[in-house]
């Protein structure tokens, strides 16, 4: 496909809005699990008593 300018690449042929959100919406799972897993991974260490990585 080939857009005449910016507007129609966003616009994506009347399905921007989809097209767009459905890649918000996949960003914003893959960036809460990165938190999520941080977050998990602090909890085992304080834990298991672990200060840092290395200790493993």
């Amino acid at each position: 496909m080939s857009w005449e300018s910016w507007s129609d690449f966003f616009a994506m042929g009347g399905y921007g809005f989809y097209v767009w959100g459905s890649y918000l919406v996949a960003l914003l799972c893959v960036l809460g699990e990165v938190m999520l897993v941080r977050s998990r991974r602090r909890t085992l260490y304080k834990q298991l008593g672990l200060k840092d990585k290395s200790s493993l």
